[in-house]
């Protein structure tokens, strides 16, 4: 009998992090989806993925940005293959509205989450002389910028670099890389203002935004053995941005 592979996708049961889970239960991986809120949501999907692709789907209510709860998190799970740091968090406001409060808890949600579950799940995936981490990023860290999400996109930036830094501090057992995203078509973004959306479009070569599957078939392809030789990458999945 085949022993499928185990994925942790930090933020899994909704928008791209919901797609990536279905993308991995459809090629057989087992899952653990962590999640901070809506239980009934993971309930069903979790119900979902085991139903219509026979895999065990774990659900794990954790709250990445906390040390203790990311230890805890670390140490109810074993012979995870690849780690999936996809939690993440915006708040957009005008700069007079920005609080330090909002922008330290973007930090802890979206950078020092990721470094916390690279530090322990990534260290047992090193000891174990293999692994794969792949971090949610974002096209704002590189070239795209907008004032109004200057803190989320700080952060994003501060992914990258800790991107490149694991993957130093990993190698070579465990390839450690970064898929940038550009706008998706998310619930997060379902109400967009239709002006501002047609005009973001006109800056993307496809003149669209990406489905969330689109994004899931990058992530899964830097999970398999097709990517055994990319590490310490940030690839941009934004459509071409002009």
């Amino acid at each position: 009998m085949i022993k499928l592979k185990t994925v942790l996708i930090t933020g899994g049961t909704k928008g791209i992090g919901k797609s990536i889970a279905i993308k991995f239960a459809q090629n057989n991986y087992n899952l653990v989806l962590n999640y901070l809120s809506d239980s009934l949501n993971a309930e069903n999907l979790k119900k979902e993925l085991e139903n219509k692709y026979n895999v065990n789907v774990t659900l794990i209510k954790t709250d990445i940005s906390s040390e203790e709860e990311v230890i805890k998190l670390s140490n109810s799970i074993n012979n995870i293959d690849v780690l999936i740091n996809n939690a993440g968090i915006a708040i957009d406001t005008t700069i007079e509205d920005k609080t330090v409060e909002n922008f330290k808890r973007i930090l802890d949600v979206n950078l020092i989450g990721p470094f916390l579950t690279s530090k322990y799940i990534g260290k047992k995936m090193f000891d174990n002389k293999k692994g794969k981490i792949i971090n949610i990023s974002s096209n704002n860290s590189i070239d795209s910028y907008y004032p109004e999400s200057m803190d989320y996109d700080a952060s994003k930036a501060g992914l990258n670099i800790i991107t490149k830094d694991f993957a130093k501090l990993y190698s070579p057992y465990v390839l450690v890389n970064a898929v940038a995203v550009g706008w998706t078509n998310t619930d997060m973004n379902k109400d967009m203002d239709i002006e501002y959306r047609k005009n973001e479009e006109e800056k993307i070569l496809l003149n669209r935004f990406a489905n969330p599957e689109e994004i899931a078939n990058v992530v899964y392809f830097l999970a398999s053995d097709e990517s055994s030789y990319i590490n310490s990458t940030i690839i941009k999945v934004d459509g071409g941005l002009k």
